[in-house]
């Protein structure tokens, strides 16, 4: 069974984006797919979409959500067709944007939440250069190859 982490938009979302995570690992489900939800691993630690955005927004809450969301997608297996699931509004989504670079330089396959198809190469090339360059170009020396 192929498996999927879902990636998008959470803080600054009404009820912190839960209920749109929720009906596209529902969706996901339907046509088969075993789906890994930060909504479903953020109640798994005790957090709802009532919770406040200062009881959610810590340093601390911040390395744990990061280190759980990297350690699910290094879970993934690109040999077997695993993948990323992109919420709508993923790419205005710092955490989103950082949890597509790792799962594009894992090689994990990338599918639109919304319809579970996967990205066109040309869409994915784009987002390669524009998005995920755009956030990491500030880091990456240019000479650092020369």
């Amino acid at each position: 069974m192929q498996r999927f982490y879902l990636s998008g938009p959470m803080r600054g979302y009404p009820k912190f984006n839960f209920p749109a995570f929720d009906a596209a690992a529902m969706a996901g489900r339907a046509k088969g797919y075993k789906v890994m939800s930060p909504a479903d691993m953020d109640r798994e630690l005790g957090h709802t979409e009532n919770d406040t955005l200062e009881e959610i927004n810590t340093p601390a809450n911040q390395r744990r959500f990061a280190g759980r969301d990297c350690a699910a997608l290094l879970a993934l297996e690109a040999e077997k067709g695993d993948g990323i699931a992109l919420l709508p509004g993923w790419e205005r989504s710092t955490g989103a944007v950082a949890e597509l670079a790792l799962a594009r330089w894992l090689g994990l396959r990338v599918l639109d939440a919304t319809t579970w198809e996967p990205f066109t190469d040309e869409a994915l090339d784009r987002i390669d250069r524009e998005i995920i360059g755009i956030r990491l170009g500030n880091y990456i020396d240019p000479d650092f190859h020369k």
